[in-house]
């Protein structure tokens, strides 16, 4: 039996009585197509992004909840007024001698949806993997425009550089959170984070470092020194991850230096080998991301459909900090200049 069609018996279990006699009856997904930004509801990292689409003879969507990447739903459809996405995950049940897996289970993990407008309610649920209980999230959510087409980046007009990084110590920036280790410092001028963990004892929680100023649309430029093997990301508006990473000589992919992380592929190649410093020119324009990287367009103009994971809110539209991520490995950042873009 294969996975989709383990999901659809379990379907019978998991949703409302009476549902498999109307899967087929004829419903309106109008209210629900489209992109929702979501406000999930726990304590830390709480947005999401749901974009709902109606193909040739189905429903599709697509949905980022909290971290990583935006991944397709396996079932999406409409029972009555509500809207039900199903997507299953690989749980290792039995390894090998040598510790590889020989059986997975496919837990069902839905999410049941109700639009008022331009207003979305949900609640989502996740098995437990052992089988016992289920956790249910409750999440609400707001319709995002849809993307208009922009000017040409060469008529913005730009305002005064800023220069974000004194080059002598930390003023003007401030961990995301507080409650975390702070793996900062300024070492000869340069903007240093070191998150060593220490064999044997319990994991350190490193911060993700972040701007107390807030910006609009703007042009960065930054300076960036990855170690070999190590991971950072510059975070625009506190929403937009460009990713930071040693991934020279790779094929380009939404997870590589340069991309928006999980949702644009870089055009081609431009990293150096780790360890030498290298340059981003990054605009960030009505929804709109052109990034240079060693002086090679890698991402030209493209639009913005929404958050990348570990976005500070789901909110487009409002200005935000940038944040430069401390939780993965050591990096180093100099010259970080923001000119914003005149209103």
């Amino acid at each position: 039996m294969t996975c989709k069609n383990r999901m659809l018996i379990l379907l019978v279990a998991i949703l409302p009585a009476g549902i498999g006699s109307t899967l087929a009856q004829e419903n309106n997904p109008g209210p629900f197509l489209g992109m929702w930004a979501l406000t999930l509801d726990y304590e830390n990292n709480n947005a999401g992004w749901l974009e709902v689409t109606q193909k040739e003879g189905y429903l599709d969507s697509e949905i980022l909840w909290r971290w990583d990447v935006v991944y397709p739903v396996d079932f999406t459809f409409i029972n009555g007024d509500q809207l039900f996405l199903v997507h299953g995950r690989d749980v290792i049940r039995e390894r090998d001698s040598e510790g590889n897996p020989v059986r997975t289970t496919h837990p069902v993990e839905y999410h049941e949806i109700s639009v008022n407008g331009d207003l979305l309610d949900g609640w989502a649920h996740f098995p437990n993997n052992n089988g016992l209980g289920v956790v249910s999230v409750h999440f609400t959510g707001k319709r995002i425009p849809p993307i208009e087409k922009v000017k040409r980046t060469g008529k913005m007009k730009f305002g005064e550089p800023v220069a974000l990084f004194n080059g002598k110590d930390l003023n003007g920036w401030e961990l995301v959170d507080p409650n975390t280790a702070n793996g900062w410092k300024v070492v000869e001028g340069i903007l240093v984070n070191d998150p060593v963990q220490h064999e044997g004892e319990g994991h350190i929680n490193y911060g993700n470092l972040r701007t107390k100023a807030i910006f609009g649309d703007f042009n960065l430029k930054v300076e960036v020194n990855v170690p070999e093997g190590s991971n950072s990301g510059i975070y625009l508006r506190g929403n937009y991850e460009v990713q930071v990473m040693d991934s020279y000589g790779s094929e380009p992919n939404i997870r590589n230096m340069g991309a928006l992380y999980g949702r644009v592929t870089p055009l081609g190649k431009a990293e150096k080998p780790a360890g030498e410093w290298q340059h981003f020119d990054i605009t960030l324009y009505q929804r709109h991301l052109t990034v240079i990287l060693n002086g090679k367009k890698i991402i030209n103009n493209h639009p913005v459909k929404g958050i990348t994971g570990g976005a500070l809110t789901s909110d487009d539209f409002s200005p935000g900090p940038i944040y430069l991520q401390g939780d993965h490995g050591k990096v180093s950042y100099r010259n970080i200049v923001l000119t914003p873009v005149a209103k």
